[in-house]
């Protein structure tokens, strides 16, 4: 398996993503339809862009390819240049294909993506730059994305709140949400572990407390996902992606933290999120994708299987007495190979197929939120987990 998943990261991910680079304008295209065309006028979504050069920074921390490097650097360079907004601060949800803003919405989530990638990217390259600009972010999170409660999450150009119409779905729109909380929590980890400083140390203790008190749910062991203001739920949902997601994040932000009372406070939580998913959503094969209202999509979604795959692995690190976990991790890299990538040449991975894995849905290959973040991420985590690289400490 892993060998097979190192082969795959350097013989389809990285030369797919790496064909995707604008020269001309910078950064990298934002858009590929079912049928592979390129878009080279398409908008570029900026955490496309921010997720594309955390992956080329942490393929390059692993493998100490050049090429890998310089691809980072271009993606660095296109973010502080383009997607930053030097005027008001933060970044931009999008740019158009030659960097002009596009939509000046400032999310929070976006934020967070951003810091995501410089943490690394400064990790990789040294650059001093990168870890100020980063810095530079998450002190508008704290100062500009913030109630007395938690984080908000959309804004205009301004910084005034607005409508959370992108990251609201299945009908609300959420004040709150758990998806942002989680890549502001995933965002704070990377940038701690390079820069060990004691204000994001702090706030990621918050995080991890609130996702104990508020966020998780002991009774049905899982993650609510929208709430009002002031944290209450305001839809029955179960995110099996998101909740597998969250069981190996929460364990590697413990982990970089290195507090043994929040180990001891979210172990359990991590556990019992593993076990849940691998009984309720889990075939067999692969994971469903969510459960509204006791409805279940069962559509494989391409960001699932791959949290899933990791996911597993990490349950199986921390409990080697269930082996089930790494039967599971195997068998849903077997369903990846056989119909998640799209074997087409020039293509990568389907959006997403169905339980019996047709691709039916002809969704984008390439548009802002598909992107080499989640399976790209889950072969280098396949790997180091391996080799037993974990995660490097500075």
């Amino acid at each position: 398996m892993v060998e097979e998943i190192r082969a795959h990261l350097t013989d389809c991910i990285i030369p797919f993503w790496k064909k995707l680079r604008d020269d001309e304008a910078g950064g990298y295209y934002g858009f590929m339809d079912f049928a592979l065309n390129v878009d080279k006028k398409a908008v570029k979504g900026c955490i496309l862009n921010s997720r594309i050069t955390w992956f080329f920074a942490n393929a390059y921390l692993l493998l100490k390819e050049e090429s890998l490097l310089e691809e980072a650097r271009h993606g660095y360079v296109f973010m502080r240049d383009y997607c930053v907004d030097r005027q008001k601060g933060g970044v931009y949800w999008s740019v158009n294909y030659d960097g002009t803003p596009k939509d000046t919405t400032k999310h929070t989530y976006n934020q967070a993506f951003s810091i995501y990638a410089l943490a690394s990217y400064y990790d990789a390259s040294g650059d001093e730059s990168a870890l100020e600009l980063a810095m530079e972010l998450f002190h508008l999170i704290e100062n500009r994305c913030m109630d007395e409660i938690g984080y908000q999450e959309a804004f205009d150009r301004n910084f005034v709140e607005i409508r959370n119409d992108k990251l609201s779905e299945n009908g609300v729109i959420a004040d709150k949400t758990m998806n942002t909380l989680l890549h502001v929590f995933e965002a704070y980890t990377e940038l701690y572990r390079v820069n060990r400083d004691a204000e994001v140390k702090k706030r990621l203790e918050w995080i991890l407390d609130t996702f104990a008190d508020k966020v998780y749910n002991p009774v049905r062991r899982r993650q609510e996902v929208f709430f009002d203001r002031e944290m209450n739920s305001i839809l029955d949902l179960h995110s099996y992606g998101h909740d597998i997601e969250t069981a190996w994040l929460l364990g590697r932000g413990v982990e970089i933290l290195g507090e043994e009372n929040y180990q001891e406070k979210m172990l359990p939580i991590i556990l019992e999120l593993t076990n849940e998913i691998y009984e309720t959503a889990f075939d067999g094969n692969s994971l469903a994708n969510e459960c509204e209202k006791g409805v279940v999509d069962t559509n494989r979604i391409w960001w699932v299987q791959a949290e899933t795959i990791v996911g597993f692995l990490n349950g199986c690190q921390l409990l080697p007495e269930r082996k089930e976990y790494l039967e599971a991790a195997q068998a849903v890299w077997e369903f990846v190979k056989a119909h998640m990538i799209d074997k087409r040449p020039g293509s990568e991975w389907f959006w997403d197929v169905t339980q019996q894995g047709e691709a039916v849905s002809g969704k984008p290959i390439v548009e802002p939120w598909k992107c080499p973040y989640h399976n790209g991420r889950m072969c280098i985590e396949v790997i180091k987990r391996q080799e037993g690289i974990r995660w490097t400490i500075n």
